[in-house]
């Protein structure tokens, strides 16, 4: 048996996995668990990045402990765009900035007005979102601490540095910054520049499968062992897609959590007017494919709601709100997922309503009516992107393999399902890990190939099927939908 580690970070929690692989099986084992979450510094959103690392490394151990010898690797991965600015000491300026925090309010503007919008995409090929890491660090240019920033590194990075001493950009984390050239899947120097960014802050860029170094002699003694610690799929949606048992080439992915993203992989970037008009984005995949996919609100929009029911004294459990939303009537009103009211913490209840409210529709009242509205809305958002995929993959696509936590959701699987009336293959659960294992595996050589490692994950995990069913009333209500868009 050999033991492979595996540091997930998503945006609402994080996790360290245990990958025992043996007799050609791969078996999950959970390490440590642990919540994550924006931290308020005044009126300021950050990460809480010291106690984030002291859990790493609780996990680490735990491994250590448990699987001893065993261990042949690790890897990092987490969510995206963010980073941490080192100064010539290596210490961090300030704890990194959480993606939602509001100076990144403008900051596209001032982009664009050094290079055309059209012109940047042509160049990275990437969604344009106002939280993505070039317009991030067009804010830093307005704080005085900026000019101390000897390294920018991503968090994946940020960690792997803690860890071993090695100052590296893993590519599939770079292509989520807006700052790389797709093309040549390296840093777009020309764009740094012109956007008065310093070129110094940019490390050296490695593929995923790349054994960047061991622990450091102090890390190995804390830790209780050591092990070359890799660059895998640093991007956790690039590892949950390295984990998605795709049939064919001809189907889609939707990577569902906090976020969810539903893409193509493809060979190469497709950088074209349509698919700039579509703002779809071409990020970094594993082992030279290209995640050609579009960012959509996930389960933040119901992770919000529970928060602000919790708060007001309603203790429920998932299962429980699947159950008071199928109690209620369909199609009662829809939202857009993506409207920028409800990208930051909020009193997302309310928020929804009023959303309801303004557009002429039906105000719904009540846990089950708002959960119903969010799931809804989510399936038609998926639809909405699965045809525009549809349209520019050039044929028709045969089925969707939703991966990650959000695949647990057997309500929002079914109602996938009918929305684009295409078959819904949901797992693997774990789906970012298991990836994250399996480019490990394969700069180990325990694996040969990608699709070799996914027939490795189909074996050891399986999938659930989701056939769609009544696909009637949302073929009626999809065109309600479109005039909320």
């Amino acid at each position: 048996m050999k033991c492979y580690l595996a540091v997930d970070l998503g945006a609402s929690s994080g996790r360290v996995l245990a990958g025992l692989f043996e007799n050609e099986k791969l078996e999950l084992v959970e390490m440590h668990r642990f919540w994550n979450g924006a931290v308020e510094h005044g009126d300021e959103l950050h990460w809480g990045i010291d106690q984030l690392f002291t859990e790493i490394k609780t996990g680490l151990k735990k491994g250590f402990e448990t699987y001893g010898d065993a261990v042949q690797a690790i890897g990092i991965d987490t969510w995206g765009v963010d980073y941490g600015l080192l100064d010539a000491n290596g210490n961090l300026i300030n704890a990194p900035f959480q993606y939602r925090d509001s100076r990144n309010d403008g900051m596209m503007d001032f982009a664009f007005s050094k290079m055309p919008k059209d012109e940047i995409y042509r160049r990275t090929g990437l969604q344009f979102m106002p939280f993505n890491t070039v317009f991030q660090l067009c804010a830093e240019l307005k704080r005085p601490e900026f000019e101390k920033a000897e390294k920018m590194l991503l968090m994946p990075d940020l960690f792997t540095y803690w860890l071993t001493g090695k100052a590296v950009s893993e590519y599939t984390m770079a292509s989520t910054s807006q700052l790389l050239d797709a093309n040549k899947r390296d840093w777009d120097w020309e764009l740094i520049e012109t956007l008065g960014l310093p070129k110094k802050i940019f490390c050296d860029i490695v593929q995923p499968g790349t054994i960047i170094g061991q622990l450091t002699d102090e890390m190995a003694q804390e830790l209780g062992g050591n092990a070359d610690v890799i660059a895998v799929g640093g991007h956790d949606t690039a590892s949950a897609v390295a984990a998605a048992p795709l049939a064919s080439k001809d189907c889609a992915y939707l990577s569902s959590g906090t976020w969810s993203l539903m893409g193509l992989e493809e060979p190469e970037p497709i950088i074209t007017d349509t698919s700039a008009e579509y703002n779809i984005t071409n990020e970094g995949g594993v082992c030279g494919t290209i995640r050609f996919l579009k960012n959509i609100c996930g389960m933040w929009l119901l992770q919000e709601c529970k928060r602000n029911w919790e708060e007001a004294g309603e203790e429920l459990s998932w299962r429980q709100i699947d159950d008071l939303v199928l109690d209620t009537d369909p199609f009662i009103a829809f939202i857009n997922p993506d409207a920028p009211e409800f990208a930051q913490p909020c009193d997302m209840p309310k928020q929804i309503q009023e959303f309801c409210r303004r557009t002429g529709q039906y105000v719904p009242e009540g846990i089950g009516e708002i959960g119903r509205v969010i799931f809804e809305s989510l399936a038609m958002r998926y639809r909405d992107v699965f045809q525009t995929l549809e349209k520019l993959h050039g044929k028709p696509l045969e089925k969707l393999h939703i991966v990650g936590g959000g695949c647990r959701n057997i309500l929002l699987n079914r109602l996938t399902a009918d929305a684009i009336d295409r078959p819904v293959l949901a797992g693997p659960v774990e789906a970012t890990g298991i990836g994250n294992m399996l480019m490990q595996m394969i700069a180990k050589k325990e694996v040969s190939t990608l699709p070799a490692g996914r027939d490795m994950v189909l074996e050891s995990f399986g999938t659930e099927l989701y056939e769609p069913q009544e696909t009637a009333s949302w073929n009626d209500a999809f065109e309600r939908f479109l005039s909320i868009m």
